[in-house]
């Protein structure tokens, strides 16, 4: 397929001087990011988005960002580079047991409870906004370390996230010791393998634990979520804070058409409900309920 306008190419790899973002095409790119992902690209934004881009740009051997416009808009550069610029303009900061009052609420609170009223059922989770899957992998861990104290308790994990770079990093399941330093040390002999090669600094989370969790892509922006179940529990921490509050409003209404009666929403420690249109009720700190 034809490019919406002539690529100017230069040299394979080579790029004769960094290009500038003019405020023409930062606006064309902010609009399209907010209409495709409902991420708001203010302002002052523009030098951070032209130095993440410039990198597809050397990739790509494109002089100009203009000469990039017109090509992501192409539907060549729908197909091709659509995935590939969402990629390189979305946040994607996480960690293991990130705000831990979280799990112990969840284990304390929500899991003995919801094992009372489901005996011998499966408790279904999903992770919104999952990044390299450091939050899914720590719910794994916790979940597993309640199924020891709860004979017959099971649980699944769905994770997603708009960026398929970090998804493939969270189905290999492999960190450096720095980024599992807030895992406690027994769990850390339960739940992480060792590289063979002790000088790497690599660990892998444990089969077991990858069996539980299913990583997809999901761009929130989609009228369909393709999910044909009801959830328990949903963990979408610091992620809404990057849409505006309309946005903010409508994924939340979807959330809770996701969500079984009595089932659990996690936000980030920055974000609120207060002011938004949602039927869900504050239970904690940023944890919220649907009614029953």
């Amino acid at each position: 397929m034809e490019a919406a306008r002539a690529v100017n190419m230069a040299e394979p790899g080579v790029i004769e001087h960094s290009a500038n973002l003019s405020a023409r095409d930062f606006g064309r790119l902010s609009r399209f990011i907010y209409d495709t992902c409902g991420i708001k690209m203010p302002d002052v934004k523009k030098t951070m988005l032209e130095a993440r881009l410039q990198k597809r740009l050397r990739s790509l051997g494109m002089h100009s960002f203009t000469d990039y416009c017109d090509f992501l808009f192409s539907p060549e550069g729908m197909e091709k580079e659509l995935v590939q610029m969402l990629d390189m303009v979305t946040t994607n900061k996480t960690d293991f047991f990130r705000e831990p009052d979280h799990f112990n609420y969840l284990t304390q609170t929500v899991l003995p409870e919801w094992v009372k009223r489901h005996p011998g059922a499966t408790l279904s989770i999903w992770s919104a906004g999952c990044s390299s899957g450091e939050e899914p992998y720590t719910l794994c861990m916790v979940l597993s370390e309640f199924a020891l104290r709860n004979p017959g308790f099971d649980f699944r994990i769905l994770a997603t996230d708009i960026s398929t770079r970090v998804l493939d990093k969270a189905k290999t399941a492999i960190y450096t010791e720095s980024q599992v330093e807030p895992v406690a040390v027994e769990l850390k002999k339960k739940y992480l393998l060792r590289s063979k090669d002790r000088s790497s600094g690599m660990v892998r989370i444990v089969p077991e634990l990858r069996e539980k969790v299913r990583f997809r892509r999901l761009n929130f922006m989609d009228e369909d979520f393709g999910m044909r179940e009801q959830l328990d529990i949903i963990f979408c921490r610091n992620v809404i804070i990057y849409f505006d509050r309309p946005t903010q409003e409508r994924l939340l209404q979807r959330f809770h058409r996701h969500m079984k009666p009595g089932a659990f929403i996690f936000m980030g420690h920055s974000e609120t409900l207060s002011g938004l249109n949602v039927p869900l009720v504050s239970v904690y700190p940023t944890v919220y309920r649907r009614a029953r």
